[in-house]
């Protein structure tokens, strides 16, 4: 039997409590969390390292901010310290802390003033970059800093790493956009930052309290070690940032402590609010993908690019192509990236090109093209050129993703972050990968490259497995290594992502300077409180060192390689935080959306799911074996077991109930498992959890009802009337509401058995299917219709065998199968594989005719293709289809419309759908345009019901906070002129919920549009 799992006691919890009355006692409007959950989701970030933080705060303003430094600064917590946290993305460990994580991106994310006449804008820390950019483009405006984690990258966490990343040598970095910082200081003080004249300087100067002594302090160095601070500040685009004393005086000759808060990672203040330059959107654009032979003649040639005044160039090496092939945003760019005769590119450069005008435009490419043109000078397998704005974005996607995408290998040996932004002067770039390589090639390590070429910055990540005895050792001998290149080139170690763990090397690059960034530090942070450890430090406490913080390594050696592989890339999460995305039309993790709560996502969920494996692993239990012997176990003994460990009070703090909390609010819609990077599949190991969790504890009354819905349905059929009669009825849905369901739909009138009888259908039956001739199977499909479709929607059903008529086929439909997947969600697993042997023996019989297998409802058909597929016992010799896959197949049998509509027409796919098979989406599109309609496909995230997720009562919050982010908007504007449809049964559920109307399935349109 499953163990009670519960984590060590942290023996500062009497503190930290304390810790929390005291803020609520001053008046502390956020959130403090101290559960074992919420802190070991924060433990990591996109690092190689792990370290659990005592407590997380998440203020809810400024005012929240200084009660925390105010209460930091009493006795009673003297030794406490804090660390800032935005989008948690860093992959240096800047935010993690075993102090207190004040994280501003759940709650200070508004934007408080667009002035788009100065061009200024005025945000909280915690907005993203892209949530900013959105809201600026109705202006013509943007925020200019660009880089790869932009849909999850907090404005606070940009200014203290002073991020940047593509088009750098053209707009700069972060701090060269901010205005003025607002900032709470380690005594409560509240300050904005602002460039400051002589006089104002002076004035401020003459105060008496910690502001007047950070600025006597700073302009003191900036004036007495001038010429130390331009000896030793490199000449780069990509400077040393943090503590940057080289840019203390503007060109003006203004005094801007900003210089010095941005990039310096928390260690000196608070963010609260930043003032920022925008700049108008640039008119025009243009991308020019180029390919090579091999990465180092992409590098070489990147120098004669740059040199014709292009915006930027991007560098992309053979294996980060090779993933990105079987990436999701592939589909959209591979035409920008041909094969040749000669194959696939090894390296690719893309080459940016701005104006204000189309005639600019034309103009700069005319120059660029003519030069790859030039036969004497050519390098090149090729080019193509994007000029649309959602080519180009779509290009730049798949160049963001790179960083996660590096992880998406198979086994323990996977590239990781630590030597993966450093920078040098571009004319240097060349020779100093050619040594970086060396070095790599030397320790037999795998690698992957990419870079921002045009300022000299290189990503690379070493693939190591870091719970290897031997590979550990490596980090630092790489490390030391890569410091030792960086110098000899000019450079620096840290061109992009922060200092972090990797501060150790800050005396060796500052040299004579790093006095200097102490006495900063003390003028800003005199106790050492705030995120210690990193940059500059107070000799009392060093500096941190990459081999002496916790590895996440250290941890996952306990767990064991074969059960990491088992569950499902949980353990191999990579903290690049692709989940955290913002956008309400993106569909990755939309649970994460609903509540802004970071163990409500992949990484968070994968997170626990690592501990709970661990916390397994130490009681020496193989879940894997538990599953076994709980499928096997006594119905009656195991019931009686989980009743009395229910009931025990003792299993109250069991680590194993903070787990299927944030499982619980999982929608089971696989965005994760087709947008993930690493294609970490939260459903999948969901599931296993779920089994060995109720193996231990009492199921809720829903899920067996939930789990039989399959086997039940077809029985309420033959009793219609009386099952609608009691659905409709008060008493029916308060026994719904008793069990934790919300009311079920009615059966309509109308019966597909019927209705497929009538047209001529009939049940496939794989001997009768094996007779037919040559031809006659050359004609037939068979559709596959889910238990849903049958009972709650035949009428999709009924029109996708009368569409495939009209075309001339021959439709079959399959015998009632059950599909499992209801099974699989709530982790019924052990009748999950005996359903689906069933149902692959029936459908691969039939597959052996060749005759093509047609589903209906895109969740319930792509079962077939993912949980059928994970199980050897259950995987299907050709594919079931979905149904504008089959359709689009058959093209040219498509009938043209009697007359030509004067409708729009609207598709909102199911989320599945959208991201586990992205290519289908384009197939609707060609149907509607056979008919000579242009389908409009519209950028929706989830509807909220998935499934049956929006039919459980506890789930009806978050279900329908989904529904209002972004479909009730699209449902509102839908009318007789813009036909508005859903693929999804469970989305067309959802809208018959909440909007009480019926929106028809495409193929019910196609349809009625031939006649």
């Amino acid at each position: 039997m499953l163990p009670r799992l519960v984590s060590a006691k942290d023996s500062r919890k009497q503190q930290i409590g304390a810790f929390g009355r005291r803020l609520a006692a001053l008046g502390f409007r956020g959130d403090v969390e101290m559960d074992e959950g919420a802190r070991t989701v924060a433990s990591t970030d996109n690092s190689i390292y792990q370290i659990k933080p005592a407590a997380l705060v998440y203020p809810r303003g400024a005012d929240d901010l200084k009660i925390i430094a105010t209460t930091i600064s009493e006795p009673a917590f003297s030794d406490m310290t804090i660390a800032p946290r935005g989008g948690g993305t860093g992959t240096n460990g800047q935010s993690l802390t075993s102090g207190v994580v004040v994280d501003c991106s759940r709650h200070m994310n508004r934007i408080l003033e667009i002035d788009p006449v100065r061009r200024i804008a005025r945000v909280e820390a915690g907005v993203v970059k892209d949530q900013l950019n959105k809201a600026l483009k109705p202006y013509g405006l943007f925020f200019a800093p660009e880089l790869s984690t932009s849909n999850r990258a907090t404005i606070g966490g940009m200014i203290s790493t002073d991020a940047c990343g593509q088009g750098s040598c053209l707009y700069g970095k972060t701090s060269n956009h901010v205005l003025g910082l607002r900032v709470v200081l380690c005594d409560g003080s509240d300050w904005w930052s602002r460039p400051l004249g002589d006089a104002e300087l002076e004035e401020i100067k003459a105060r008496e309290d910690r502001i007047g002594e950070i600025h006597r302090v700073v302009d003191g160095i900036a004036g007495d070690k001038s010429e130390l601070i331009a000896a030793t500040f490199p000449k780069l685009n990509r400077y040393m940032t943090g503590y940057d004393l080289a840019h203390i005086r503007r060109e003006d000759g203004r005094f801007d402590l900003n210089a010095v808060l941005c990039g310096s990672e928390g260690t000196l203040a608070m963010i609260a609010e930043a003032e920022l330059n925008v700049l108008p959107i640039p008119a025009e654009a243009a991308l020019i993908n180029i390919r090579y032979d091999d990465f180092n003649t992409a590098l070489e040639d990147a120098r004669r690019l740059v040199a014709l005044k292009v915006a930027s160039v991007e560098t992309v090496d053979e294996k980060v192509l090779g993933l990105a092939k079987g990436d999701i945003v592939w589909t959209n760019i591979a035409r920008f990236f041909p094969e040749d005769a000669s194959g696939s590119a090894n390296g690719i450069n893309l080459v940016e090109l701005l104006a204000d005008d189309r005639e600019e435009l034309e103009r700069k490419l005319t120059d660029v093209t003519a030069a790859l043109d030039d036969l004497s000078s050519a390098r090149h397998k090729g080019y193509t050129v994007a000029r649309d704005r959602a080519e180009i974005e779509a290009i730049w996607s798949m160049r963001k993703r790179a960083v996660g995408l590096l992880g998406n290998v198979e086994g323990p040996v996977r590239p990781v972050p630590f030597v993966e932004d450093t920078a040098v002067p571009p004319e240097h770039l060349a020779a100093y990968i050619g040594e970086f390589r060396a070095l790599l090639d030397a320790e037999g390590l795998d690698y992957g490259m990419f870079g921002h070429v045009d300022a000299g910055v290189l990503h690379v990540r070493p693939a190591l497995d870091l719970t290897r005895a031997d590979h550990q050792p490596l980090v630092r001998k790489i490390s030391d290594g890569v410091v030792a290149l960086t110098r000899k080139y000019g450079g620096v170690l840290w061109g992009e992502h922060g200092k972090g763990v990797r501060s150790e090397y800050v005396p060796e690059f500052f040299g004579d300077l790093y006095p200097c960034l102490q006495d900063i530090k003390h003028a800003f942070d005199p106790a050492d409180r705030l995120n210690p450890g990193k940059i500059a430090s107070a000799a009392s406490r060093p500096l941190l060192k990459i081999d002496e913080v916790p590895l996440r390594g250290d941890l996952d050696r306990i767990i064991g390689n074969d059960i990491r592989a088992a569950f499902d890339n949980a353990a191999y999460c990579n903290g690049n935080g692709a989940c955290f995305d913002f956008d309400a039309v993106s569909p990755m993790c939309p649970s994460f959306k609903a509540t802004g709560d970071r163990r409500y996502s992949p990484k968070g969920r994968a997170s626990l799911m690592r501990e709970w494996l661990r916390l397994l692993a130490e009681r020496q239990v193989d879940p894997r074996r538990e599953a076994e012997t709980q499928r096997s176990a006594n119905r009656v003994g195991n019931l009686l077991r989980r009743t009395a460990n229910s009931l025990n009070p003792s299993n109250r703090n069991d680590f194993s109930h903070e787990v299927r909390a944030a499982m619980d609010t999982c929608l089971a819609c696989k965005a994760c498992a087709g947008q993930c990077p690493v294609k970490v599949s939260v459903p999948a190991f969901r599931s296993k959890f779920l089994e060995l969790y109720y193996g231990r504890y009492l199921r809720p009354l829903k899920d067996p009802i939930v789990a039989a819905i399959e086997t039940t349905l077809p029985l309420m059929a033959r009793v219609k009337p009386a099952y609608n009669l009691l659905t409709g009825s008060n008493a029916g849905q308060a026994l719904m509401r008793l069990a934790g369901l919300t009311a079920l739909p009615t059966m309509p009138a109308i019966s597909l058995q019927r209705e497929a009888a009538r047209l001529g259908v009939r049940i496939a039956m794989p001997e009768r299917l094996a007779k037919l001739s040559p031809e006659e199977r050359a004609r037939s499909v068979v559709i596959i219709a889910d238990v849903f479709s049958t009972h709650f929607d035949p009428a999709v059903v009924i029109a996708a065998l009368k569409l495939a008529l009209k075309m001339g086929m021959k439709p079959w439909l399959a015998s009632p199968q059950q599909n499992g997947k209801a099974l699989h969600v709530h982790g019924y697993l052990g009748r999950f594989e005996r359903t689906a042997a069933k149902s692959r023996d029936y459908l691969n019989r039939i597959s052996q005719t060749g005759i093509p297998l047609v589903g209906i409802d895109p969740s319930m058909t792509l079962t077939y293709r993912s949980e059928y597929a994970a199980l050897p016992s259950a995987r299907l010799r050709a594919p079931v289809l979905l149904l504008q896959e089959w359709f689009a197949a058959n093209l040219d049998r498509l009938p043209q419309p009697k007359a030509s509509p004067g409708e729009r027409f609207t598709l909102l796919a199911h989320c599945t759908e959208r991201t586990n098979a992205p290519a289908a989406l384009k197939q609707w599109s060609l149907l509607f345009e056979k008919l000579g309609i242009k389908l409009d496909m519209a950028d929706v995230g989830c509807c909220g019901m998935a499934g049956t997720f929006g039919h459980e009562l506890r789930n009806r919050p978050i279900s329908e906070r989904l529904y209002a982010m972004s479909w009730q908007d699209k449902i509102a504007k839908s009318d007789t002129q813009n036909i508005v449809m859903a693929t999804g049964f469970s989305c067309r559920s959802q809208v018959a919920k909440m909007e009480r109307r019926t929106i028809p399935h495409p193929v019910e349109i196609l349809n009625d549009l031939i006649g």
